[in-house]
């Protein structure tokens, strides 16, 4: 995808560049968004999912981290709009949005006043396999006096690359860390719901997560399609274990069923009726299919 939008305008990415010296990029001094957008064929037409909800955490990750965004969601929302036209989007396409300390200075604080942002789009094929063996990481997800984990900040990845890395080095497609008091607490990229006694299980905010937004939209496909039970609780490593279903949620993974945790089968060792269920309903909420979610779909053509 050939244009990007960049310093408020939309441009040929071959245009752009960003110093070595930046400061950005030799501290991590920046905050990502993360946006889907699904290609509905029978209307032709591009829906972008809860773009509203994503770019309020845009900014709530540029309050929290000093990192102020220079655009109102209102505006980025037109530009992310004209951005997927301007590229002529007819696909699945993942959008990814950034604020990070433009000054090219030495000193490691969060104190100069230039943000700088970008939106750019690519094809998204995310983890073809239909369901995952994870591990649990001997890495520990950082705390809330470390660096926000309820804010998308540039630097938290590194934890997750590490904690993959050591995954796929073990031979598993994913991670699920855990807090330094020992609690369940997301994956690298995702959420994580259990399934136990027909009831679903995440665990809260304080328990060093992402308020992530397709766990939110779980969270409602569950109570209201599926009438289940929802309860945000504090989960031992163990639970995992005994769990009926476990599954991952995120807007680049969209919802994964994991079957083996720690060499353990999780369930029947297949994906699970609940979350069989409430991936197809996520499928229809976010092509556009099901009318009483219509506002969480932002038309693009």
């Amino acid at each position: 995808m050939k244009y990007i939008f960049d310093q408020g305008k939309i441009v040929d990415e071959s245009e752009v560049s960003v110093s070595v010296r930046n400061k950005g990029l030799n501290y991590g001094m920046g905050c990502i968004e993360g946006i889907r957008a699904f290609w509905n064929e029978s209307l032709n037409q591009l829906f972008i999912f809860r773009i509203d909800s994503h770019y309020k955490r845009f900014h709530y990750s540029g309050n929290s981290l000093q990192i102020l965004i220079p655009y109102t969601p209102t505006q980025l929302i037109h530009s992310t709009i004209q951005l997927l036209r301007q590229n002529n989007v007819r696909e699945d396409v993942y959008i990814r949005p950034i604020c990070f300390k433009g000054a090219n200075t030495l000193r490691p604080d969060l104190l100069d006043p230039f943000n700088r942002v970008s939106i750019y789009c690519t094809s998204l094929i995310y983890i073809p396999k239909p369901a995952l063996k994870v591990g649990v990481s001997s890495w520990t997800r950082p705390g809330n006096n470390v660096i926000p984990p309820q804010a998308k900040s540039t630097a938290s990845y590194l934890n997750g690359g590490l904690a993959i890395s050591e995954a796929v080095s073990n031979g598993f497609d994913e991670t699920i860390l855990l807090t330094d008091k020992g609690n369940v607490s997301e994956g690298p990229g995702e959420n994580i719901f259990i399934v136990k006694d027909n009831k679903l299980i995440t665990p809260p905010i304080s328990d060093n997560i992402l308020p992530g937004i397709t766990r939110a939209t779980v969270m409602q496909i569950a109570k209201n399609e599926l009438h289940l039970s929802v309860s945000e609780q504090s989960l031992a490593r163990a639970e995992l274990y005994s769990a009926d279903e476990v599954f991952f949620t995120g807007t680049a993974i969209g919802i994964k069923p994991i079957v083996n945790i720690d060499h353990r089968i999780i369930g029947t060792g297949k994906e699970g009726t609940v979350t069989q269920n409430i991936r197809f309903h996520y499928g229809q909420i976010v092509r556009g299919n099901n009318p009483r979610y219509s506002g969480y779909c932002t038309p693009v053509y």
